[in-house]
């Protein structure tokens, strides 16, 4: 039962701490769209999604009203496109063209699933696919695609690697004039999970029944005002309490959401995606949630052990938050939508080798990083690859979205909105070309075999 300071509670983390439900992402099966005549699959695509979701972003909107919570984006999610390039052939982009004005046609912020699953090798439709993504980005607003190069039970497709670090650059060259926005709707994944409301990663899985609601919330700036309130001398378990049942708080305002969305539209209810998802916004960053907990800057030693705890207790409490948890769940570590890393990243604390130790135990990967222009694709396919090693020999999801700056060696991209902006953080200059060109397929880890 609510009772009075429950609810000034939650007035008080919505108007002063920015707590909002970051996403709630309807994931559309378009498996039955698929036709030999690509024409008609990109028309069964398009009645699909207009029909499904022509009530998700009034149903948001309803759910503010209602309930004063604030609802930051409305998504839609949907199968990896490559099954459908499969069926069809054809000009492929035809795919993202008719995604996007399906997308523009519904009103939602994005829509996510130009995608290709590749970590054991290419299928029909897969190649040709990711030959396309520079293409699809840059003449489309909203679509977002991913490539899962790599998993835990597969290994990892250096093939694909080597082809994703050219991808990455070329989708970069052709959107310079737009701060090279192409290749931050790109995410390359290994673990990628089904069920990720988020994007730019968010695809619809095979697994997947025909229409679910995925809910993602946020909150960093709730967890470290609570922590504000802890003595400096408090012992570490009693952070760690601290954060879990904070994300308690936020995540049942999460299953709140989805429950209410899943009723009003007649969709399944899907999960809540449980991650600390910062913004540009002062006090609703995860780096400073790091220095409240004792770091005098993220970035120093002891943050990955500082992320580690934080990323585990929020686990923790949100998973006894809600009927089912799902998605990525953790802390995010997107540099440029993060203002305690940008500020991190431009005093030199922070650079990406310590972005990757953090990778390890957070929720996804090295994300949202600006690199330099000159870049070479090699090097950018060897950053994948020591990050999709992370995830392959842990058994978690890891990611890489990073945002070649063309022409610019220093300063930075500024991408507005959630995006943010990013420093442009050096990289080694020593080549990986010889270990990239030798293709080929970096085995499964033993513990891959559990059966």
């Amino acid at each position: 039962m609510l009772n009075m300071s429950d609810i000034m509670e939650t007035i008080s983390m919505i108007q002063n701490e920015n707590l909002d439900i970051r996403t709630i992402t309807m994931g559309i099966s378009l498996l039955d769209c698929a036709d030999s005549d690509i024409d008609k699959s990109c028309e069964k695509i398009y009645r699909k999604i207009c029909s499904r979701a022509q009530n998700l972003v009034k149903t948001g909107e309803d759910i503010e009203k209602k309930y004063g919570i604030p609802i930051v984006n409305k998504r839609i999610s949907v199968t990896p496109i490559s099954m459908l390039a499969a069926v069809s052939g054809g000009d492929i982009v035809k795919y993202a063209r008719t995604l996007d004005k399906a997308a523009k046609s519904v009103g939602v912020n994005f829509i996510g699933g130009y995608s290709a699953l590749v970590q054991k090798g290419f299928a029909s439709g897969d190649k040709e696919l990711i030959l396309s993504i520079p293409q699809a980005l840059s003449e489309t607003d909203l679509v977002c695609s991913s490539v899962n190069i790599g998993s835990t039970k597969a290994g990892i497709n250096m093939d694909a690697v080597a082809l994703m670090g050219k991808v990455i650059l070329q989708s970069a060259e052709l959107t310079k004039d737009k701060n090279c926005i192409g290749s931050a709707k790109l995410v390359v994944f290994c673990n990628a999970v089904e069920d990720n409301p988020f994007m730019a990663g968010a695809f619809h899985g095979v697994g997947e029944a025909d229409c679910v609601i995925n809910v993602g919330v946020s909150g960093p700036g709730v967890v470290r005002a609570a922590l504000e309130k802890l003595p400096k001398d408090a012992p570490l378990n009693e952070v760690a309490e601290l954060i879990k049942k904070t994300a308690f708080k936020i995540t049942r305002m999460g299953q709140l959401v989805g429950q209410e969305a899943s009723k009003t539209l007649g969709v399944p209810f899907g999960i809540v995606d449980l991650s600390l998802a910062p913004t540009p916004a002062v006090g609703d960053s995860v780096a400073h949630i790091l220095e409240e907990i004792g770091l005098e800057q993220c970035g120093t030693h002891g943050t990955t052990a500082a992320l580690a705890m934080l990323n585990d207790a929020v686990k923790k409490g949100g998973v006894m938050a809600s009927s089912a948890v799902g998605g990525l769940s953790g802390a995010f570590i997107p540099v440029s939508e993060d203002a305690g890393m940008i500020e991190a990243a431009k005093s030199g604390c922070l650079c990406i080798d310590k972005l990757e130790a953090m990778t390890a135990v957070c929720s996804v990967g090295l994300d949202m990083i600006v690199i330099p222009g000159d870049t070479p694709a090699d090097t950018i396919s060897a950053i994948i690859a020591d990050e999709a090693a992370i995830g392959m020999i842990n058994s978690k999801t890891t990611a890489v979205r990073v945002i070649p700056a063309i022409g610019m060696s220093e300063g930075e991209l500024d991408f507005g909105g959630l995006l943010g902006r990013g420093p442009i953080m050096p990289l080694n200059k020593k080549s990986s070309s010889v270990l990239i060109n030798r293709g080929g397929r970096i085995p499964a880890p033993i513990q891959s075999l559990k059966n």
